[in-house]
């Protein structure tokens, strides 16, 4: 079951950052977060 999980937070990591890189400067600065963050921001989402 860990593994199961791992996979899921991992899929969710990753369409988490390809969502934010799809994003322009101006609306990541409007929700807060610049392009060096996108990594950390998705950590946090999924619980990577």
């Amino acid at each position: 079951m860990n593994v199961v999980r791992t996979f899921n937070n991992w899929r969710q990591y990753r369409r988490t950052v390809a969502e934010l890189s799809r994003m322009s400067s101006r609306d990541l600065n409007d929700l807060g977060i610049s392009q060096c963050d996108i990594h950390r921001v998705a950590r946090q989402a999924s619980g990577f």
